[in-house]
């Protein structure tokens, strides 16, 4: 039982530290789904959910920007939490990272993007209303208090989002039960439906780059990752 609030802990610890660097501290790119996934499965020790989960969500939110007051989609809160979820799932099966596993974490965590979009309104108006209070304090000599005021403003982001992430590696241990009542068939089906997820957020990332061919490169892309993915599911299945 040690075991599963330490990775509990470890997902929290890093969800929020990313949601820090996305946010404001750094910002160095770490916050990327491609990195902070594959960190995150190297952290609970399953580097290959990792790295197949971020590598999915970075094409998929790939060119997303913030423009004005359109808040996109909350890509690291997606990455950190869908790969928390598969990786204490595979830890919980005791069979490994599979392609089932990562499907069926991608199709119950996707929506955080959302969820993390929600929350990310909800916490600028929080900070919006310190960073007038922290100027007030610096136009009036107090640069301690203005300080303080920036400090207060971060924190929020760290605790939120690293409880999500924490409660979505709990999860992946909770659904455990779940996988393995599903028929044979159906696990299947989930091993598949990698490859076409693949295939669809390949061709989202090409259509994405608005170049004078995308559809043409959306449907390569599209293609090769497909026959890639299907060619490792067929040297795994003897």
């Amino acid at each position: 039982m040690s075991v599963v609030w330490t990775q509990v802990a470890l997902a929290g610890l890093w969800g929020g530290l990313v949601a820090l660097e996305r946010k404001a501290f750094l910002q160095a790119m770490m916050s990327r789904p491609l990195v902070a996934a594959t960190i995150m499965g190297a952290l609970l020790d399953d580097v290959a959910s990792g790295l197949a989960i971020g590598m999915l969500l970075e094409l998929f939110f790939l060119g997303t920007a913030n423009l004005g007051a359109a808040l996109p989609e909350n890509d690291t809160l997606a990455a950190t939490g869908t790969s928390a979820a598969a990786a204490t799932l595979s830890a919980a099966t005791g069979a490994g990272s599979t392609p089932a596993i990562w499907s069926l974490a991608v199709l119950l965590f996707i929506g955080l993007g959302r969820v993390g979009r929600r929350g990310d309104r909800l916490l600028e108006g929080y900070t919006a209303r310190l960073a007038r209070v922290a100027l007030a304090s610096a136009e009036a000599g107090n640069l301690a208090r203005a300080m303080r005021q920036n400090l207060w403003g971060m924190w929020p982001h760290f605790g939120v989002y690293g409880a999500l992430t924490a409660l979505c590696a709990f999860l992946g241990f909770c659904i455990e039960p779940l996988l393995q009542v599903l028929p044979p068939m159906v696990v299947r089906g989930l091993a598949w439906a990698w490859p076409a997820m693949a295939s669809v957020a390949a061709a989202i990332a090409a259509q994405g780059s608005h170049a004078r061919r995308a559809p043409l490169y959306a449907g390569l892309g599209a293609a090769v990752v497909t026959a890639s993915v299907v060619c490792v599911l067929l040297l795994e299945d003897p």
